[in-house]
């Protein structure tokens, strides 16, 4: 399961939903029909009967779920989706639950940290990278990003000159 947003609040009386995405540039609602929600030890497989993109998000009328009591209860959930349901990426595209985590090196092997944090940004995500002694905010650029391994849990990055240090 992929977590991609939580649910955050209900919009009018006949069962549509807010979805606040983890990256507010995904695609991904265009082409999934399953979902999952998880609100504390409950869970719930459910079909998309609706969505359309609503300011930052996403408006959801889930099948099944008519009215506002109906949807009151998941508000807070967390959304996931199967892997399979996402659309494929291109190459060096990646989604956010893949690079978190990832431990990122500089070109000369030095160990930065790892990836705790995706800021989806308009002019391109930032990662945050999380070290012993200091946060990195690295721009997910090609001119930046030498490569991506994900067999070895690794980000090779090639920071220009002062980007470490501020």
């Amino acid at each position: 399961m992929i977590p991609v947003g939580e649910l955050v609040t209900t919009h009018g009386l006949y069962g549509w939903v807010k979805l606040y995405p983890y990256n507010p540039q995904t695609t991904a609602f265009s082409f999934v029909r399953k979902i999952h929600l998880h609100k504390g030890s409950a869970s719930l497989e459910c079909f998309l009967d609706g969505c359309k993109a609503f300011k930052k998000g996403f408006l959801l009328k889930i099948v099944g779920m008519d009215s506002i009591g109906a949807v009151e209860p998941w508000i807070g959930a967390v959304v996931s989706v199967d892997e399979n349901e996402l659309q494929p990426l291109g190459p060096s595209e990646y989604y956010h639950y893949q690079i978190l985590g990832l431990e990122v090196f500089d070109r000369h092997d030095q160990r930065l940290g790892r990836v705790t944090r995706i800021w989806a940004k308009e002019g391109g995500d930032l990662y945050v990278v999380t070290g012993a002694e200091k946060e990195y905010l690295i721009p997910a650029v090609s001119e930046i990003i030498e490569r991506v391994d994900l067999s070895r849990g690794q980000i090779i990055i090639n920071p220009p000159a002062g980007l470490l240090e501020l």
